[in-house]
């Protein structure tokens, strides 16, 4: 089996200052074998970890629509935010990516998690549903996403959302060997298992001073 750990951040997101070297490292240190880099906005982080990491990768992205986010795996093309829910999922499509919810019903998130309404717009067109992220803090939120991910019979998926390499590894899928294509991946994930666990409090409200401090570096340039 592998472990796969499917919502990392890299120094290209402007909220995160975790470097290439350092999350290729942790990643081997934790034993994962396959990851998803999901930078906001940008592929180039997914990207440059794809050419210098030992594992497999997934280029991602977590692109900030006008309604919330959405995850596109498997990107050839960087898709830019601000558009629709409906216009961010064409793109993803055309490409022959595949559509994620990140976080849907996050309580606490409720900024970047993608609006019900938009959500239920576009629900024909999503592959996955993200029921299990670490820093989705209350257990209620997860199992709205689990249940939700059932009923439209969608694979889950679990990530980090790592915006710190410290933070690699929190929660991962358990997915049988594939090959590195949208269709072997959606095939994995439906005989997967989630592991790990949500953050405790005092993480919590680590990972939320981390978090704070990046928004704050936002006015200067990244160092990747």
């Amino acid at each position: 089996m592998i472990k796969a750990d499917l919502h990392i951040h890299t120094c290209y997101s402007p909220d995160s200052r975790a470097k290439i070297p350092d999350i290729i490292k942790r990643c081997l240190k934790l034993g994962l074998g396959c990851i998803a880099v999901t930078d906001h906005n940008t592929i180039k982080g997914a990207l440059e970890v794809k050419k210098e990491a030992p594992l497999l990768v997934i280029v991602g992205e977590e692109i900030k629509t006008k309604e919330g986010e959405i995850i596109g795996y498997f990107l050839q093309e960087e898709i830019p935010p601000g558009l629709s829910p409906e216009e961010t999922v064409r793109l993803i499509k055309e490409q022959g990516g595949l559509v994620c919810i990140p976080h849907p019903f996050d309580g606490i998130r409720k900024s970047s998690a993608l609006k019900f309404e938009a959500l239920c717009r576009i629900m024909d067109q999503v592959d996955i549903i993200e029921a299990f992220n670490a820093r989705t803090f209350f257990p209620w939120d997860r199992k709205r996403a689990l249940k939700l991910a059932e009923e439209r019979n969608l694979p889950v998926s679990a990530g980090s959302d790592a915006h710190h390499p410290s933070e690699i590894g929190r929660m991962w899928m358990e997915l049988p060997p594939f090959e590195n294509s949208p269709r072997n991946f959606l095939e994995a994930l439906r005989a997967g298992r989630a592991r790990g666990r949500k953050l405790m409090v005092l993480e919590f409200l680590a990972v939320l001073a981390r978090r704070a401090i990046a928004l704050a570096r936002r006015a200067f340039p990244q160092r990747c």
